[in-house]
């Protein structure tokens, strides 16, 4: 009989509208190594999902309109060796390509922009440039020393 008090009661306290469901699994936006067409995303999932579990979730939680899904397992490498000489696999995962729904398109973040274009002169993002240069070009080790770290005396 103590077991059935441990069952979380299906009726809960409060305010239905300010409740919170949080889901089971979560998504991973993953960048594709191949060049992808521009209406699919990639996602790393659980192994326990299916294409329908993506589905629902994008379209109920994110509101993403989703016109196919298709799922592969990747397995884990089994390359690297511990120090012991065993070998180590890495865990299998699922990917998960979604086709988003008609006319939506998706381009990945570019999180990290190249600083190609150098600042203007005279400019403080042009001075620390400078000063940077300045300080790395300090730190290099002398050549004459042939490789020896200067904390070594000669």
């Amino acid at each position: 009989m103590a077991a059935k008090n441990l069952i979380y009661p299906m009726y809960q306290l409060g305010n239905p509208q300010l409740r919170l469901f949080r889901p089971n699994w979560f998504l991973t936006l993953v960048r594709p190594g191949k060049e992808q067409p521009p209406d699919i995303a990639q996602f790393r999932i659980p192994m326990e999902m299916t294409k329908y579990d993506v589905r629902n979730y994008l379209e109920r939680i994110y509101n993403v309109p989703v016109g196919a899904v298709r799922t592969r397992i990747q397995h884990g490498s089994q390359k690297k060796r511990n120090h012991l000489n065993q070998k180590v696999k890495k865990p299998d995962y699922k990917v998960a390509y979604v086709q988003l729904g008609q006319g939506q398109t998706f381009t990945f973040p570019d999180i990290f922009p190249a600083k190609d274009k150098k600042p203007p002169e005279g400019s403080v993002e042009a001075m620390q440039e400078k000063l940077m240069e300045d300080e790395k070009q300090k730190q290099k080790p002398d050549p004459r020393r042939g490789g020896v770290t200067e904390w070594f005396g000669l």
